[in-house]
């Protein structure tokens, strides 16, 4: 059985209606300290992340990710920040294991973490 043409631009028309509605699910995740890490650990990631090109303005006073001013969540900004960088793989959000990844957006307020 053979379609008309005009049937044949209609299937057409609806096909790409039906692609244009269809979304692809992303999954995103963000790497972010540990709760069990201690304060001289996060100090050394931030010390390491800082040291390979992360840029760590926004955790500086003044910046966009200064508050709350906590080392933790210093750490988590620039952990991530690391991670999102180098490929989005769970080596680079080890940290000597005191990074997690989680898919809750960390961000808050002015405080847009990397995706």
């Amino acid at each position: 059985m053979e379609m008309s043409s005009p049937l044949t631009i209609l299937f057409i028309f609806l096909s790409l209606i039906m692609i244009n509605h269809l979304y692809v699910v992303s999954f995103t995740q963000w790497c972010i300290a540990t709760l069990t890490a201690t304060n001289a650990q996060l100090q050394e990631n931030i010390d390491f992340a800082c040291s390979q090109g992360v840029d760590c303005g926004p955790i500086q006073p003044g910046g966009s990710c200064f508050i709350p001013n906590t080392i933790a969540h210093h750490a988590s900004f620039v952990m991530n920040a690391y991670y999102q960088s180098n490929g989005r793989i769970m080596k680079a959000c080890s940290f000597k294991n005191t990074g997690t990844l989680t898919d809750t957006d960390p961000s808050s307020g002015s405080c847009v973490y990397g995706s």
